[in-house]
């Protein structure tokens, strides 16, 4: 019994080892393969002072009005000229402050142009220290937060709120309170499953509480920008969130029984989503490692 448990333990460290390298090229792979000549970004209106931007990595939140810009991630940057000129056809005032919501590229690629700008960039402290290790000064947070922290432009209060690790160990939600947007980065994305980095810090109870998060605070009527994908509901998010419940729920008892991840996928424990969210791989291996899968 010993023995087994041991070779399940080294088992299980294998494969999350093997994910952590997965994830960490993960970004630089994308960024590598993109014609970013070819690239459009294409503004949407949300509600009152928001706006997105649509084009090649995460979308890019936007407060605009009298007072500036407040700037949610930045995509990569070879874009930054192009994402520039489209804030600007919006907006003619100032960029006055960056917030990443995690350190991935696609959303911070264009943070060391910003930042040679000297647009004041914030993200959570987890944010600046992953990105010390392989980003110049520039591409740095310059302030980071470990709490709340609310910024006051444009008749609007738009706070980036810590969330647990989640997609990453350094996610934030935005919440533009006045308009009643929600931007949550990469925890929540409308297009494909959801991406658990556990190279950077991410988790799957995390992202069931992140989750859960958007879920308490939304209404009605509030409007969510994913990370990837379309404006969505309060409805969207809890369907998303629910699957995640039901294919941890149905993984969880096959890796308890000492299925190895070939004989968890062979199962389909997302038959009824793959339609819809395409390829389940790097989730289930995610979810697999996590619940303790050799």
């Amino acid at each position: 019994m010993r023995h087994s448990a041991l070779a399940r333990k080294s088992g299980s460290n294998t494969l999350k080892a093997a994910l952590l390298l997965a994830g960490a090229g993960l970004c630089s792979l994308a960024s590598a393969q993109t014609d970013y000549s070819t690239v459009q970004i294409v503004p949407h209106a949300v509600r009152g002072t928001v706006h997105y931007l649509e084009g090649a990595g995460g979308n890019i939140g936007l407060s605009v009005g009298a007072d500036g810009v407040v700037m949610i991630d930045d995509q990569f940057a070879p874009l930054t000229d192009k994402i520039l000129a489209a804030i600007r056809a919006l907006n003619d005032g100032e960029i006055r402050f960056l917030i990443n919501t995690h350190m991935h590229g696609d959303h911070t690629g264009g943070n060391e142009n910003l930042g040679r700008q000297g647009i004041v960039i914030l993200a959570r402290d987890e944010v600046r220290v992953r990105m010390s290790a392989t980003q110049p000064a520039l591409a740095l947070p310059v302030l980071t937060f470990a709490d709340d922290i609310t910024i006051h432009l444009n008749g609007e209060e738009v706070m980036a709120i810590p969330v647990p690790p989640a997609h990453t160990d350094g996610d934030s939600l935005i919440y533009f309170t006045t308009s009643n947007v929600l931007h949550t980065g990469d925890f929540f994305r409308t297009i494909g499953y959801p991406y658990i980095d556990l190279s950077a810090g991410g988790t799957l109870q995390g992202t069931i509480e992140a989750l859960a998060m958007v879920i308490g605070m939304a209404g009605p009527d509030t409007i969510i920008i994913p990370g990837h994908g379309v404006p969505s509901t309060r409805e969207d998010v809890m369907a998303f969130r629910d699957m995640i419940l039901q294919v941890s729920d149905t993984i969880k008892p096959l890796v308890e029984s000492g299925m190895t991840y070939e004989q968890v996928a062979a199962a389909d424990p997302t038959a009824a989503w793959d339609d819809s969210k395409g390829d389940p791989e790097r989730f289930l291996r995610a979810v697999y490692a996590e619940l303790g899968g050799e």
